[in-house]
């Protein structure tokens, strides 16, 4: 039998060995070949992926808003001192009295005011005993305008004998934050993607998703700075600030 004949007889007619042992190492091989062909396809997009992930770039956005108080607190701090304990503490009714009528004629009602404590001391100089009888009022409104009012004739009451102690002072609060954070956010975030979409523009680049979003503290101040002023420690009239650092991915 000549070699062409061998060959013959150790194939079959499609051309695929008759030796089973010759045919699983082929098997084996092609199986190999296959695995290294896709490794290599899933490691190149693996890395590529991985090096897309690496592309991100992380801003900071900015939103404000003017907003007016909605609540105005104001605790006014009074005394009286006599070596007589009964005139001091009479002094203090009065006091108390002229204070309820201030208000009133600027037309607060009665359960606006109500008092939040009072306290009597007493010291003694060369065998004198002294009293100071202090008494404290609280005014709680959401009438700013009329707030603002009584502040600016606090000194009435002066002119009334009333001795107003030092911490006597109104401060306006806004309460409604909860109302304007979800609209505040959005714009803030707005801001983000204007910032990292000028970046990725310098860049030669897209913004895609946001890979990760952090909301800062949200701040009211005054709107104008502190307004300043024995007895006004606060202004009505606020700004709103949050500031949001967003991490968007580079495509």
């Amino acid at each position: 039998m000549n070699d062409h004949a061998v060959q013959a007889a150790d194939h079959d007619e499609r051309g695929f060995p008759r030796d089973t042992k010759t045919a699983r190492w082929f098997g084996t091989a092609a199986i190999a070949a296959l695995g290294l062909v896709v490794g290599g396809y899933l490691l190149g997009d693996g890395l590529l992926r991985a090096k897309e992930a690496e592309r991100s770039v992380t801003v900071r956005g900015l939103a404000e808003r003017d907003v007016t108080a909605d609540l105005a607190t104001w605790t006014i701090s009074y005394s009286a001192t006599s070596t007589n304990l009964g005139e001091a503490q009479a002094k203090v009714r009065r006091d108390t009295a002229s204070i309820e009528q201030f208000f009133a004629d600027l037309g607060f009602p009665a359960e606006a005011l109500q008092p939040t404590g009072a306290n009597v001391s007493s010291y003694t100089n060369n065998g004198i005993t002294s009293y100071t009888v202090r008494q404290r009022l609280s005014l709680r409104t959401n009438d700013i305008e009329r707030a603002q009012k009584a502040v600016a004739r606090q000194f009435d009451l002066v002119g009334r004998g009333v001795f107003l102690e030092e911490g006597s002072a109104m401060s306006y609060s806004f309460t409604k934050l909860n109302d304007i954070k979800p609209e505040m956010v959005a714009e803030a975030t707005r801001d983000a993607r204007a910032s990292a979409e000028q970046f990725a523009k310098d860049s030669g680049a897209d913004v895609g998703a946001i890979r990760d979003a952090t909301q800062g503290y949200f701040s009211i101040e005054a709107r104008d700075g502190d307004s300043g002023g024995w007895g006004v420690i606060d202004s009505p009239y606020k700004k709103v600030r949050v500031v949001t650092t967003v991490d968007f991915s580079l495509v």
